[in-house]
């Protein structure tokens, strides 16, 4: 008999054990607490666990935990790691579980630390005797900043699985697209001067202006040239999110920052947008003497496009009563594709509670998801005819 907590004590040591991870290394937490965690209950319930700890991270790590083996099979994944929280804005305790007004409250209830407890759940009366394709729970490390622990997975190769659903919260109506996001900073130098007198230095505020109108008639052109119904925004976005430059009123600007944030659809890359935005900005300045430099504020996560007819995402209209769409976060997705994986999200959080105060996962949703991945797992791991 496993000796795996209940359901709820499982989800309240999750959400009572720090993991934030943060781009300020002053709130950065490691997740390996969880891991381990997570690891114990996996072992308990028959799973061969291994943790696979992050380069140059001690404290990070992922874990892959597998019952049943040969090829194919499904992947349940999540991450481990939440963002920070604003302490004096909540009324329950974020770093320890609240279960009021039929609700759980705590940071990562719905995103998404209560799933991998969900996903034990589900395993709990499992063994690899009665399984034809095995069965992975996976999580991983710093999704909210770097993907650092996605990343590592695709270096490795692993794991292999022919299937897989990510728990992020989609209020259990599956998702089998969604943008992809980049941020860019653009520094720009000129040379400053006596304000009274224009000649003597050159102006990067202004420079930027230029730049600025540059980069809003490239979002124009590409939101002429590329629209997808599926998304609530149905074109690509760019957002100019800060500007930071000068000293003085009286001095000519020697130095201006913008910060942007681009979010394209499926079927655009990263790599060709963040070469044709460097394209444009120095388009823009090819007859002055500005300096630039660009800094990718983080690699980016790509765009994600599972297609329409895939087995798994007919397996999840079918199993959920809901045609999959189009979200406009960005979620592992990518890079369990790229290890080979169909792959939807799936989870009973709802998007709306995420990465604000008093964060919550109803009650109610606990019994349907549990259903709902035993029934994942029939079809995927149990059942030997095809799965559609």
């Amino acid at each position: 008999m496993s000796e795996t907590p209940p359901l709820l004590d499982m989800i309240g040591a999750l959400v009572s054990t720090p993991s934030i991870s943060s781009a300020d290394p002053a709130l950065d937490q490691g997740n390996r607490a969880v891991i381990d965690l997570l690891a114990g209950w996996l072992e308990d319930t028959g799973f061969r666990v291994e943790i696979m700890p992050l380069p140059g991270s001690p404290a990070k790590a992922n874990l892959i935990a597998t019952l049943g083996s040969g090829p194919g099979g499904l992947v349940l994944s999540g991450h481990t790691d939440t963002v920070p929280y604003d302490e004096g804005r909540w009324q329950y305790d974020a770093i320890g579980m609240t279960e009021a007004h039929q609700r759980l409250y705590g940071l990562g209830t719905a995103d998404m630390k209560a799933f991998m407890a969900l996903a034990i759940e589900a395993c709990r009366d499992l063994r690899d005797t009665g399984l034809h394709a095995p069965v992975t729970i996976l999580a991983t490390a710093d999704e909210e900043t770097s993907m650092s622990g996605a990343k590592a997975l695709v270096e490795h190769d692993r794991p292999h699985a022919r299937y897989a659903v990510i728990g992020e919260p989609t209020g259990l109506k599956p998702v089998r697209m969604h943008k992809g996001i980049m941020m860019e900073s653009i520094h720009l130098q000129g040379h400053s001067g006596h304000s009274s007198d224009p000649s003597l230095g050159s102006n990067a505020l202004e420079a930027m202006h230029r730049v600025i109108g540059a980069l809003l008639d490239w979002r124009s052109e590409l939101q002429a040239r590329n629209v997808n119904a599926l998304f609530a925004v149905p074109v690509p976005t760019l957002n100019l999110g800060h500007i930071h430059g000068g000293d003085n009123p009286n001095r000519i600007c020697a130095a201006c920052e913008l910060q942007l944030d681009l979010r394209p659809l499926p079927g655009m890359h990263i790599d060709e947008l963040r070469a044709e935005l460097h394209h444009r900005t120095r388009r823009a300045l090819a007859d002055s003497d500005i300096g630039i430099r660009f800094e990718p504020l983080f690699d980016g996560i790509p765009a994600m496009e599972t297609p329409a007819d895939a087995a798994i995402v007919r397996l999840a209209e079918r199993l959920t009563g809901h045609t999959p769409g189009a979200v406009a976060f960005g979620t592992e997705a990518p890079y369990l594709s790229r290890l080979g994986m169909e792959t939807v999200v799936l989870g009973p959080g709802n998007i709306e509670q995420a990465h604000r105060p008093d964060e919550y996962l109803a009650l109610e949703r606990l019994d349907p998801t549990v259903n709902l991945l035993k029934k994942f797992i029939k079809s995927v791991c149990i059942d030997t005819a095809p799965l559609l």
